[in-house]
């Protein structure tokens, strides 16, 4: 069930966003630099991607339909895009396991800003996780983004529960996006053609979840052959640390101590001493950000986890 966001052809929840984008491309007046703004895996990179076909497949065959924000998979554009060979798009990300967007790819896109455009169409610079820009790439792009070439739009994505330059938010128009709880619901189960309830234990949700954390929920539980629907938080936590997950699952890299939270709260709402749980509580999450601030050592931390609060 793997979902890559320029494959995408539906799109969901976003019909407000990008019907607001269209209408500013259509009067001339869209802004040269775009910043979609949100937590994880709200749909921003498929929402740009819609943008983005709508504004290349306009004089197209199977240009793109507004109505429903469906991309033609016909469309020349779209699978040019696909295959990574469209002249005209320009796709910055992170590079494998890397932890920054380093500044040769910058360079990179420098040196692809000063070339012509292909037909003389419009040039869209589309800059992923732009929330790991080192200080170096970042002083480099603010050089491009403030005058940048005619004809050029940038659209960048950013993970609002991480900072960036705010020199750099500055030169954009900013669109905060964001879902209620229903929404996140209903949006996932047309993704999944399913109902997600009826696969996820609640003991597993809490209100904060995303589709994109749904759907990678999902993929991760058939890969290791979990019934999410049967086990609790109790014994899925013991389960992760036993086997080392934390270790070698970037989803559950990326989540365990959110579903450590989440087992805090869910004890809190049955404490019987609800002080000296708060006090403990504290105190342990203070361990989990000094041990992700200092890169201490993460299993001794998970070991303690488990044997002093999971199996009391």
């Amino acid at each position: 069930m793997k979902y890559s966001p320029n494959t995408q052809i539906n799109l969901y929840g976003h019909d407000s966003t990008i019907q607001n984008i269209i209408n500013s491309f259509e009067s001339r007046k869209l802004p040269n630099k775009i910043l979609l703004s949100g937590p994880k895996g709200l749909g921003k990179a498929t929402l740009a991607y819609h943008i983005i076909n709508y504004i290349f497949s306009k004089n197209e065959e199977h240009s793109y339909e507004v109505k429903t924000n469906t991309i033609n998979k016909e469309n020349k554009s779209y699978n040019l895009i696909i295959n990574k060979t469209h002249q005209n798009f320009h796709l910055i990300d992170l590079i494998d396991d890397k932890k920054n967007i380093e500044i040769s790819q910058i360079r990179k896109m420098i040196d692809y800003t000063n070339k012509s455009s292909f037909n003389n169409q419009p040039r869209i610079i589309l800059i992923d996780n732009l929330e790991n820009l080192n200080l170096n790439s970042t002083n480099a792009l603010l050089k491009i983004i403030e005058e940048p070439n005619e004809n050029i739009f940038f659209i960048l994505i950013h993970n609002s529960n991480k900072k960036i330059s705010e020199t750099l938010k500055s030169r954009c128009i900013t669109y905060k996006i964001n879902f209620t709880f229903y929404n996140t619901l209903a949006i996932t189960n047309k993704i999944i053609k399913d109902d997600i309830s009826d696969l996820i234990n609640q003991d597993l949700i809490n209100y904060y979840n995303t589709p994109g954390f749904f759907i990678e929920f999902l993929d991760f539980s058939k890969t290791h052959k979990i019934d999410l629907k049967d086990i609790n938080l109790n014994d899925f936590l013991s389960f992760l640390i036993e086997k080392n997950h934390y270790k070698n699952d970037m989803f559950i890299k990326h989540n365990i101590f959110n579903f450590i939270e989440l087992y805090f709260l869910r004890i809190f709402g049955t404490s019987n001493d609800k002080k000296k749980f708060i006090k403990y509580y504290n105190k342990f999450i203070k361990k989990i950000n000094n041990t992700k601030k200092f890169n201490l050592d993460i299993e001794s931390l998970f070991m303690e986890f488990k044997s002093k609060i999971l199996n009391v």
